[in-house]
């Protein structure tokens, strides 16, 4: 079993289209997929709505996906062609059977050491999660749009340090596709390596 974990500095930048990316072109891995989000208070666990419902054991809900068709980030990893698909909500810092596992979150990688874990990065976008950061230098290979440079990445968030970000593989996306021939044989290479160990 492998484990995969796809991550980001922000919303909306791709993530869940390069987990579904990876999920159709390599359909032999038969992936088990997750979503992990993480809520702050007053947000409902069960659904992600306002609520004023929370507590000590309200702490975390798991739902499976099972509709392909109804355009969520966990029903896109379906339609892409995962086996499985569980949506986790979480209260933030309070996160605690597959043949491979792809996730989607950042945060995961305080509690697990994945055997492989890319960040989408765009540095057109100045917002950069704490857990992002946190845990950037454990990420394996990046993500950027298309022109991308190490330059652009250092001039849009300073306070990273630019060897952190010079000693990564990194792979280009060009919206809608976030995935490359490049990127998927990196990821096929690194988890089969995994499966012949």
């Amino acid at each position: 079993m492998a484990t995969l974990v796809i991550g980001g500095h922000t919303r909306n930048i791709g993530k869940t289209s390069v987990v579904a990316g990876i999920i159709a072109a390599l359909p032999h891995l038969n992936w088990t997929a997750m979503k992990i989000t993480q809520h702050g208070h007053n947000v409902c666990s069960a659904n992600g709505e306002p609520c004023d419902c929370e507590t000590p054991d309200h702490a975390i809900a798991i739902s499976e996906e099972r509709d392909s068709t109804t355009g969520t980030d966990t029903s896109r990893f379906l339609a892409a062609g995962a086996k499985r698909v569980f949506w986790v909500r979480t209260r933030q810092g309070e996160l605690a059977e597959a043949e491979n596992i792809i996730i989607e979150s950042n945060s995961v990688l305080r509690f697990l050491q994945p055997d492989l874990s890319l960040a989408v990065l765009d540095p057109t976008i100045a917002d950069f999660k704490p857990s992002a950061l946190r845990y950037l230098d454990r990420t394996d290979a990046l993500i950027l749009p298309t022109g991308t440079t190490i330059e652009s990445l250092t001039h849009a968030w300073p306070t990273i340090s630019s060897n952190i970000l010079r000693n990564k593989p990194f792979f280009f996306s060009t919206p809608p596709v976030y995935t490359s021939d490049d990127l998927i044989r990196f990821v096929s290479t690194k988890l089969e390596a995994l499966h012949t160990r």
